[in-house]
């Protein structure tokens, strides 16, 4: 009873103008969103990042489109969703998946992870295999795997010949603690 209180004061506060609506352009790196997510949830969840998302951006290497995927006990499958269009909470609801019942363990420890999304991209940047390719989009995701929060990051490039086409080439994945290149699955040859 008390959550589904807290999820219609929520969005009686999105669809007033509530502090979701002000963020700036600025403030839209994956933990600020966070941050802004908190407000929207119920205190038993606050903090309890299972998981952050981005779509694929359009326009540039930037997503515009978060997901922030918190721990919630107090949900029937325990786990709550924030979306975020342009800085902007749009929706919160709790998803229906079974496998997240069980993940109160995958929660990350996010306040004290050294690297921001912006930060992220800004690594990832500096591989080689990207510096003479036309990037397009990116995707990002940051999980916590078995070496630790990581974050994962997709990329997609203009065809050579043809700058109108875009192809997927691949992940880098990076430590959120030290930001740290793990691994790297690119194949600029879907470029050519």
């Amino acid at each position: 009873m008390k959550s589904r209180l807290f999820s219609t004061l929520a969005l009686l506060a999105l669809a007033l103008g509530g502090p979701g609506q002000s963020s700036s352009a600025a403030q839209t790196t994956a933990f600020a969103l966070a941050r802004e997510g908190d407000k929207f949830i119920p205190p038993q969840a606050k903090d309890r990042i299972t998981q952050i998302y981005s779509e694929k951006s359009a326009g540039s290497l930037v997503p515009d489109v978060w997901h922030i995927d918190y721990y919630d006990p107090t949900a029937a499958f325990k786990a709550r969703e924030v979306t975020f269009v342009a800085g902007k909470v749009t929706e919160i609801k709790r998803p229906k998946r079974l496998l997240d019942s069980f993940t109160g363990a995958r929660q990350m420890d996010w306040r004290k992870l050294k690297i921001n999304s912006d930060r992220a991209l800004a690594i990832a940047l500096k591989e080689p295999l990207l510096k003479n390719l036309h990037l397009r989009a990116t995707q990002f995701w940051l999980e916590r795997t078995a070496m630790g929060p990581t974050w994962k990051i997709r990329f997609w490039a203009a065809r050579l010949g043809k700058p109108d086409q875009t192809v997927e080439i691949g992940d880098i994945c990076l430590s959120g603690k030290t930001g740290e290149v793990l691994k790297t699955d690119l194949h600029t040859r879907n470029a050519d």
